[in-house]
């Protein structure tokens, strides 16, 4: 009989094995029973907590995607004027923070990202995902400019967001948070200086 209050131990200590072995040697062959060595436990407790390495998998995305909402709220709740800018910089911020950018997190993002266009379960935790960017983003562009204007800044902004994530991950040496969140700041004031402001 398993200890009282040893489930969601043991599941941490599953997901950080499951990011570990996509590090090591990628998904597909991050078998339940390599996930299970890294985890120093047997693969049936991968079934009992999971249902197998998808639900594994899915789990783990959402650690991380829990993660990536912690380090943008946390950036947001440190702002000490609530302004539109303040607010767009933390949502940067927060998707280039640490806990996004380490070795083995980033390659479970593309991980993914490649799984959500087979995986229905995944591809759904994609699209909430992309929707909650857009929609903070909008939601702040909103407040400066006609909705028009916000909602295409605010996919201008995403697509940045993730295109110098995606090409910093897949680089040899790894994405170089710092240089990304320039860029990307940099192509916020464009964007805010570039737009006119209106109470419509």
């Amino acid at each position: 009989m398993p200890k009282v209050g040893m489930e969601p131990i043991r599941r941490q200590q599953l997901i950080k094995a499951t990011m570990a072995a996509i590090d090591e040697v990628g998904l597909a062959d991050a078998t339940v029973a390599r996930i299970a060595r890294h985890a120093g436990v047997s693969a049936g407790i991968i079934s009992h907590y999971f249902g197998g390495k998808g639900g594994l998998l899915e789990a783990t995305m959402r650690q991380i995607l829990s993660d990536l909402g912690d380090a943008v709220a946390a950036r947001r709740q440190a702002l000490e004027d609530d302004t539109p800018r303040g607010d767009l910089r933390a949502i940067i911020e927060g998707n280039f923070d640490r806990s996004q950018v380490t070795g083995p997190v980033a390659k479970t993002w593309l991980a993914f990202w490649a799984s959500s266009m087979h995986q229905s379960s995944l591809q759904r935790l994609q699209q909430v995902n992309d929707r909650r960017l857009h929609s903070n983003l909008c939601a702040q562009f909103r407040r400066l400019m006609p909705r028009a204007q916000a909602s295409q800044a605010a996919h201008v902004l995403a697509a940045m967001i993730d295109g110098l994530w995606l090409r910093g991950a897949l680089t040899p040496e790894g994405l170089d948070a710092a240089a990304a969140r320039r860029v990307a700041l940099a192509t916020l004031d464009q964007l805010l200086d570039a737009a006119p402001s209106t109470d419509s």
